[in-house]
């Protein structure tokens, strides 16, 4: 089964599945990573929309998703928002001319594409060189510990949601092409990360 076909089938139910982590952690890092964002924003994997309320409406912000499901939720919370475009598009074929955002953002999705690497050579391709990528997003730990929890739960989290838990992300941004300016940890060690990188 498709990622994009998992989360039709979820989208009705997605909110739910992460609410204690919105809650505790991520509408804090949603805020602080986006709410200064200017010019024009790409945001791959938009899902039901819960960073869009947190752009300044003085930035126009493209929202894309793979899920149909997904992209009805996040269109119920644009709705008013005159600065918000939401398409159906795949993250590996990005259908946009090359350098044409001033940022790009991915929150808790880089996990869930089939191939990173490609999405994020894409996801340069379209970035501006005087842009910067920001990331919120899980990644394998150095803990081995942790990393072995991440093992364990990898092969459910697939088969659920299509989400990998042990993606070396920041090996794939710099494999990809990106310049890492910060890699800050945010919570269980270096499971969660707010990175930013330019191209």
């Amino acid at each position: 089964m498709s990622a994009a076909t998992k989360y039709n089938r979820i989208s009705p139910i997605y909110e739910l599945i992460d609410l204690p982590l919105e809650f505790l952690f991520f509408r804090r890092w949603r805020k602080e990573a986006l709410s200064g964002l200017s010019g024009t924003v790409l945001e791959v994997g938009v899902g039901t929309g819960r960073n869009l309320k947190y752009y300044p409406s003085s930035s126009l912000v493209t929202g894309i998703d793979n899920s149909e499901g997904m992209l009805e939720k996040a269109r119920e919370k644009a709705g008013g928002m005159q600065n918000i475009t939401l398409l159906l598009m795949d993250a590996e074929h990005l259908e946009f001319p090359d350098k044409s955002f001033d940022y790009v953002v991915t929150t808790f999705v880089l996990c869930t594409i089939p191939d990173p690497l490609k999405a994020l050579k894409e996801m340069r391709r379209v970035l501006k060189p005087s842009g910067e990528m920001i990331n919120l997003e899980h990644v394998r730990s150095s803990n081995s510990l942790i990393a072995l929890f991440e093992d364990l739960i990898n092969p459910g989290l697939f088969f659920l949601l299509g989400d990998h838990t042990t993606r070396h992300t920041l090996k794939n941004l710099e494999e990809a092409g990106f310049i890492i300016q910060e890699a800050k940890k945010l919570a269980f060690k270096d499971v969660f990360r707010k990175i930013r990188s330019k191209p």
